[in-house]
């Protein structure tokens, strides 16, 4: 029987056996959320609201996409109005697809579009309360008297949508926090939670239930967090509302597909989320598939083996703590998580075939060169490297084969966790030793912490096999055994596009909560989606790159969305809507190809202000459409130029970047 989760920590159903965390039942037009209805998929239109023609178009693409709701941004009264335009030319061609306002700054036009469509969005940051960044030291009395104000401005909605049937969802955005929150809880999940539940309240007072919550973030951590005390918090206070997931300004291609799976997909391992909508920097037909993919993962997994249940989880789940691990060997410790190349099936391995990890060799010189994203262990099996293994580089062999080498430099075994009891002939400085769940309970696991050269390799065959990795975590730490964990996670024949969603779900949900030293992918055979796949999946694997070469890259690229190694340019992109005031795509790309040489450097590239200041306190720079060919560009949150002309806008950013001595050539 599954053991209770401590009430103080508790955010789902259970850590170890799968379920859907059950909410309450909304409907939007026809279509209901919530309860026992499956994952819902949703994406929001990116034309103009006032040209009914284009939103109806797009409109009808993402719905073949798989869109089961469309959102449209009304940032006026006009928009809101021409909501009826859109929705009556919807019905005359047959489409009755659910359509949801998005309200931001405009209470008139929240009230307005709530008589018209299904559902309206608000952002509790931005439906009342301004935002400049100030921090105000307020008394009890005058908080309460700011919650007054709140009221007295959100209650003519709330009754209109109660009286018309209207569902609403109350979006928080960690990037458009009020000061008033801000200044009293922070830039933290607190804050976004509370930030909703101060509207949900006076929903309540008011008995209104039909409601969604979000609690978006472009720092999927953060999001995570948000979500969980979100869940936390309403079941403190009897509430069970579904969940809208979403990793806002996740950015386009491959980035934007890891963040957002990354996010979402470790909710979705604990079964919460009850409609789900990517956001890319990229038309919105194409958000629909990734979310689909996402959703039907999850598709029988409650038939998954059992894990062995725990009574109380050892970890903070709504702060990031790194689990304590001692170094071995630059594995562990304080250093960043490590990258496993996996080359056992190779029969030939070539230097040239290093190229693929990060290690080019130049033959006049006989020196190797390491890119920023150079593999640090190459796992090769029982093959035999035929070439000294370049420094900085790992070799990794079955310990049968290790044993066996005249010259065993820079080379170290891999055990079975049976043959590592009973072997003798170790390495003195670093021993792989592979193990799973089953061994939690094994007297023997305890005595491997006594061995300060052991580095384990957690695997997993579970199909729940995020969270039978978890739950050995779970026991290391009660057991205090600090040796570095790898990570490895198998795949079988996937799609590269599968191949990405999966592993930022399974090693990236693990990462974010402070788990794993190093990552390992091994993926038997990997393929392309190929076009007649679907109308609106993209491919993003070209035909010249090995397998090696794609799963290096991807885990590289895990890590940078976890935030546990940084080894490029981060990107910060919104996914564009009506209110954009530039080609968000086309710009994103113009400003990725000068600046992706810059490690490190985090840039937020904003259509307009609505999240663009607040996300921006997450990035080094901002660039913002702040009027019609005019862009402001940010240092941090701080406006550093104003309503520069677009054509010279990225000149003048990477004149910023200069200023501050953080440009190098590339």
């Amino acid at each position: 029987m599954e053991t209770k989760i401590e009430n103080l920590k508790k955010y789902c159903n259970s850590l170890t056996k799968y379920s859907r965390y059950k909410t309450r039942e909304v409907y939007i037009g026809d279509i209901p959320l919530g309860g026992n209805n499956p994952i819902r998929i949703q994406s929001m239109t990116t034309t103009d609201t006032m040209n009914t023609e284009a939103t109806v178009a797009q409109t009808i693409r993402m719905v073949e996409a798989g869109c089961e709701y469309v959102r449209i941004t009304a940032p006026s009264i006009n928009e809101a109005r021409n909501l009826e335009n859109i929705k009556n030319e919807l019905r005359k061609r047959g489409y009755k697809v659910p359509l949801i306002a998005d309200i931001h700054f405009t209470p008139n036009a929240a009230e307005l579009a709530a008589r018209i469509v299904e559902k309206v969005r608000i952002n509790p940051g931005n439906y009342v309360d301004k935002k400049k960044f100030e921090l105000i030291e307020y008394t009890d009395a005058e908080y309460e008297a700011e919650l007054e104000r709140i009221r007295e401005k959100f209650v003519p909605l709330v009754r209109i949508c109660k009286e018309y049937g209207t569902a609403m969802r109350i979006g928080t955005n960690h990037g458009s926090l009020s000061d008033r929150i801000m200044s009293r809880y922070g830039d933290t999940p607190l804050g976004m939670v509370e930030s909703a539940l101060e509207f949900l309240r006076i929903c309540e007072d008011e008995g209104y239930h039909n409601i969604v919550l979000s609690m978006k973030a472009s720092n999927p951590q953060v999001m995570v967090q948000a979500y969980r005390l979100l869940v936390n918090k309403m079941e403190a206070e009897g509430m069970n509302y579904p969940l809208h997931l979403g990793v806002t300004e996740a950015g386009g291609g491959e980035d934007g597909r890891i963040k957002s799976a990354l996010g979402i997909g470790t909710l979705l391992e604990d079964g919460l989320g009850d409609t789900i909508r990517v956001s890319l920097t990229e038309d919105p037909e194409f958000e629909a598939p990734v979310a689909i993919s996402l959703a039907n993962r999850y598709e029988g997994r409650e038939n998954h083996e059992p894990i062995k249940p725990i009574d109380e989880s050892p970890i903070d789940p709504f702060n990031y703590n790194r689990r304590k691990t001692f170094e071995v060997l630059g594995i562990g410790g304080t250093n960043v998580p490590r990258v496993f190349a996996d080359y056992s099936n190779r029969k030939i391995i070539s230097q040239k075939d290093l190229e693929d990890i990060g290690y080019t060799y130049d033959e006049p010189s006989d020196k190797w060169y390491l890119s920023d994203t150079a593999a640090d262990l190459i796992y090769l099996g029982k093959n035999i490297l035929p070439f000294d293994c370049p420094n900085g580089l790992k070799a990794i062999y079955d310990f049968e084969i290790w044993q066996k080498l005249e010259n065993k430099y820079n080379s170290y075994p891999v055990f079975d966790f049976g043959n590592y009891t009973r072997t003798v002939n170790k390495s003195d400085e670093l021993n792989f030793v592979k193990i799973k769940s089953d061994l939690i309970d094994d007297e023997k696991l305890k005595s491997i912490k006594n061995d300060n050269t052991a580095v384990l390799i957690l695997e997993t065959h579970n199909l729940h096999g995020m969270a039978d990795q978890r739950r050995v975590f779970f026991e290391l730490i009660k057991q205090d055994i600090h040796n570095p964990v790898i990570i490895k996670r198998d795949y079988n024949k996937t799609s590269f596009e599968n191949l990405q969603l999966y592993s930022s779900t399974d090693l990236g949900a693990l990462l974010i909560d402070g788990f794993g030293d190093g990552v390992w992918l091994n993926v038997n055979e990997l393929t392309s989606i190929e076009a007649e796949s679907g109308l609106y999946v993209k491919s993003f694997i070209r035909k010249s790159e090995s397998k090696e070469k794609v799963i290096n890259r991807l885990l590289f690229n895990i890590l940078q969305a976890a935030r546990q190694r940084i080894s490029k340019t981060e990107y910060i992109a919104c996914p564009s809507c009506g209110r954009t005031l530039f080609d968000l795509q086309e710009t994103t790309e113009m400003i990725r190809k000068r600046t992706e040489h810059l490690k490190g450097v985090k840039i937020a590239i904003m259509g307009c202000i609505v999240n663009g200041p607040g996300e921006m306190a997450d990035a080094d720079y901002g660039y913002v459409g702040s009027g019609v060919d005019k862009i402001t560009l940010y240092r941090e949150k701080n406006i550093v130029r104003r309503n520069i002309p677009t054509k010279n806008a990225v000149d003048e950013l990477i004149n910023l970047i200069k200023e501050d001595g953080k440009w190098v050539e590339p």
